[in-house]
């Protein structure tokens, strides 16, 4: 399971269930195994591993992709963190329950609406490309 690919800037690519076009992180299971993610967290803090935890319940289909949305909307149904996504550039770190970082990604300035990604999915060097939402 790792960060597979990530749009820091969003503006017409995909949007929420609410018609939002937020920030998003993809998550990708390389595995032919579904996995739970329940306890897992995201993070854009390596002082702070534990700042977004995944709900119980939530869970990626084997070889499957999964969105969360990073814009700070909570309240919102699906998956929604609790910190946005810098077109400045920063850090997104994936870690398990016992706060362990499984993967962590650094990606640098955006200001247009190119995705950073693994190529291959699962395994590949990020680079920046069109966006692949929720596919490979």
């Amino acid at each position: 399971m790792v960060i597979n690919e990530l749009l820091p800037v969003n503006f017409s690519i995909a949007s929420d269930q609410d018609g939002e076009y937020d920030d998003w992180i993809e998550m990708y299971n390389s595995s032919p195994e579904s996995l739970d993610l329940s306890g897992y967290y995201l993070s854009d803090s390596k002082s702070n591993l534990s700042k977004w935890k995944f709900p119980s319940g939530t869970s990626i289909s084997g070889f499957g992709y999964l969105i969360v949305w990073a814009d700070t909307d909570t309240t919102q149904n699906g998956l929604h963190t609790n910190f946005k996504l810098s077109s400045a550039g920063e850090k997104v770190i994936f870690v398990n329950p016992d706060l362990s970082i499984i993967d962590k990604v650094d990606y640098g300035a955006q200001t247009l609406e190119i995705a950073f990604a693994r190529k291959p999915d699962g395994s590949g060097s990020f680079v920046w490309q069109t966006p692949t939402f929720n596919a490979s």
